[in-house]
Formats: C-alpha cells, sequence, structure tokens
C-alpha cells in the first residue's frame, strides 16, 4: 500500500513531490489565501485517512460520494461545510491530479436551515 503523504517510488534522485505538497503549490500559484490553503489541506487529509490512506489517483466518484455524505450524515456538518469540502475535492482532482470527476449523483446534501420569511415592521 502506497503512503500518499510521502514521496513516491522512482530512481533516488527523480522523487516527485508529496500529494499534499503538490496542492500546497497548486493554491499558491493561483493566489488563493492562507486560510483557503489550510482548509484545502485539511479537507483532503481527512477524505485520504478515511478511506485508509489510499492515494487519491486511486479512488474516483465513488469514494467522494461516500465522504461527502458521511460528513452530512455521521458528522451532520453544516451544507457551507460539506460545501468548502466538495471544493476542496474537486480542486485536489481538477486542477492537481488533472482528473475530471463525474457528476456525483448519489451524494447526500446536508440540509440547510429553514429561516422564516423576514417580516419588516414598518410602524
Amino acid at each position: 500500500m502506497t503512503n500518499p503523504f510521502t514521496s513516491g517510488a522512482g530512481p533516488p534522485g527523480t522523487r516527485q513531490p508529496r500529494l499534499l505538497d503538490r496542492v500546497r503549490d497548486a493554491v499558491r500559484a493561483r493566489h488563493y489565501s492562507r486560510r483557503t490553503e489550510d482548509a484545502y489541506i485539511a479537507w483532503i487529509r481527512r477524505y485520504i485517512l478515511l478511506h485508509g490512506k489510499r492515494h487519491p489517483a486511486e479512488m474516483g466518484a465513488a469514494e467522494i460520494t461516500q465522504f461527502l455524505t458521511s460528513l452530512a450524515v455521521q458528522g451532520k456538518v453544516a451544507a457551507s461545510t460539506q460545501n468548502q469540502a466538495l471544493s476542496a475535492l474537486l480542486f485536489l482532482y481538477r486542477k492537481v491530479l488533472g482528473q475530471e470527476v463525474p457528476w456525483l449523483d448519489g451524494l447526500v446534501h446536508a440540509k440547510r436551515p429553514r429561516r422564516p420569511p423576514c417580516r419588516l415592521d414598518t410602524r
């Protein structure tokens, strides 16, 4: 089993940067904020750890759906939190790994809170 947090196997002088270092480089190249970088790294790390440290290139839509659904169902996270995790994973797959992620049909979205309509009192 390969560890995504370490360098890939190859000739001794030509080791690829670690996955999370590649994510950091891609985020910084696009001039995202430091807080966005930290959040994306944290979500990607949680995603990898949930799936037994498998490399994201070996996983796909099923694992992404499982992760995001577990956030909504077991984690009971807010919809905005789930969307942030989805954005981090989409960034990982599209910008870092160069893979398109098919539409996530089976995704259970976190419920947005219902807010009663605002009543303006114009007395």
